[in-house]
C-alpha cells in the first residue's frame, strides 16, 4: 500500500499496490502530492490534480497525462520522454532541466513556466502558447512548433536547429549570439 502525502505530511490517496509504475490515478486530487523521485513509469494520470505538486526528479516515462493539471508543480529534472501531455495545464510549472525529448505536447500551455535546459528535441508542439516561458539553453532540435505561441520567451542559448517554426508567434522574443537557427 502507498499512501501519497501533501506538503504538509497528510495523506491524501492511497494507491493499493507496491509500486506506482503504471498507476492508474486517473482524475486524482493530488493538489501540493509529494512526489520527488517518484517512479511513475506509464502511470494513468488523465485529468489528474498536480497543481503545486513536487515531482523534482520523478520518472514519467511514458505517463499519460493529457488534459492533466500541472500549474505551478515542480518537474525539475523529471523524466517525460514519451510522456502524453496534450491539453495539460502546466502554466507557471518548473521544468528545468527536464527530459520531454518526443513527447506529445499539443494543446498545452507553457506560459510563464521555466523551462530551463529542458529536452524538447523532436517533440510535437503544434500551436501551444509558451509566452514569457524561459527556455533559456533548451534543445528544440527537431521540434515541430508550428503556429506556437513564443511572444516574449526567452531563447537565449537555445538549439533551434531544424524546428519547424512556420507560422509561430516569435514576436519580442529574446535571443542572444549564442541561439543556433
Amino acid at each position: 500500500m502507498i499512501k501519497i502525502k501533501n506538503d504538509e505530511g497528510k495523506v491524501i490517496h492511497t494507491v493499493d499496490a507496491d509500486t506506482l509504475e503504471g498507476a492508474n490515478l486517473r482524475g486524482v486530487d493530488l493538489c501540493n502530492a509529494k512526489l520527488t523521485n517518484a517512479d511513475l513509469k506509464g502511470a494513468d494520470l488523465r485529468g489528474a490534480i498536480l497543481e503545486e505538486a513536487d515531482l523534482s526528479g520523478s520518472n514519467l516515462r511514458g505517463a499519460n497525462l493529457h488534459g492533466a493539471c500541472l500549474h505551478a508543480a515542480d518537474l525539475t529534472s523529471a523524466n517525460l520522454t514519451g510522456a502524453n501531455l496534450s491539453g495539460a495545464d502546466i502554466e507557471a510549472a518548473n521544468l528545468t532541466g527536464a527530459d520531454l525529448s518526443n513527447t506529445n505536447l499539443s494543446g498545452v500551455s507553457f506560459d510563464s513556466a521555466n523551462l530551463t535546459t529542458v529536452n524538447l528535441e523532436g517533440s510535437n508542439m503544434i500551436g501551444i502558447s509558451m509566452q514569457h516561458a524561459n527556455l533559456s539553453g533548451a534543445n528544440l532540435r527537431g521540434a515541430n512548433l508550428v503556429r506556437s505561441g513564443l511572444s516574449g520567451a526567452d531563447l537565449s542559448d537555445a538549439d533551434l536547429r531544424n524546428a519547424d517554426l512556420r507560422g509561430a508567434d516569435i514576436v519580442c522574443i529574446k535571443v542572444n549570439e549564442n541561439t543556433k537557427f
